[in-house]
């Protein structure tokens, strides 16, 4: 894969902290990879085109969003922080010509994990929780599950996410909710 040029051509659609923030997560995703066992050249493109449209207008976010065929749910609708996930994946897609499902897939679930998520799933899910640029209340705690296990991580994470949408007011994706029960009832089994 051509990471290079992907690379550069993100580099000019974002601000260079952002830049910097899509880099680490590609480091990071690649480290987990590897750890883990899935394809780290996999993990290391989805890690830098993962925010691809973060920094996008709204209406040039829709129209990718269009483009590629795909119908945001009224929910999705009413969350533009979920829109450059979507449409990013719409980018990578349309505009830059990449098919690979798993590629496309990490990045359309990055911000909201799902139900049935795929090993590189999981690991862009973790890689943009715990990118060395983070520095939030409780990244190192998720930095420690993730080197533990994977699952554990993702279950953190989705655990965060809810707790934090939710003392904040605002709606949380079904994505989300379907995973967390999905992989609180993975790891119920593991712990017994």
């Amino acid at each position: 894969m051509a990471y290079k040029l992907y690379e550069d051509i993100i580099s000019q659609r974002m601000k260079s902290a952002r830049f910097k923030h899509s880099k680490n997560v590609a480091k990071e995703a690649v480290r987990l990879a590897r750890k883990y066992g899935a394809d780290a050249d996999k993990a290391e493109l989805a890690g830098i085109l993962h925010d691809a449209t973060k920094e996008t207008e709204a209406e040039e976010q829709m129209a990718l969003i269009a483009k590629a065929g795909i119908t945001l749910s009224p929910m999705e609708q009413d969350s533009p922080k979920l829109w450059h996930a979507i449409s990013g994946c719409a980018y990578v897609q349309t505009v830059l010509g990449i098919d690979d499902r798993e590629i496309l897939d990490a990045i359309r679930y990055h911000t909201t994990g799902r139900a049935g998520m795929t090993l590189l799933d999981k690991v862009i899910f973790i890689a943009d929780f715990t990118s060395a640029d983070r520095d939030y209340e409780g990244v190192d705690k998720m930095r420690k599950a993730a080197d533990r296990n994977l699952d554990e991580a993702v279950l953190e994470g989705m655990a965060f996410t809810i707790a934090d949408l939710a003392q904040r007011k605002l709606t949380i994706a079904p994505d989300t909710f379907a995973g967390y029960n999905e992989m609180a009832a993975l790891w119920a089994k593991l712990k017994k």
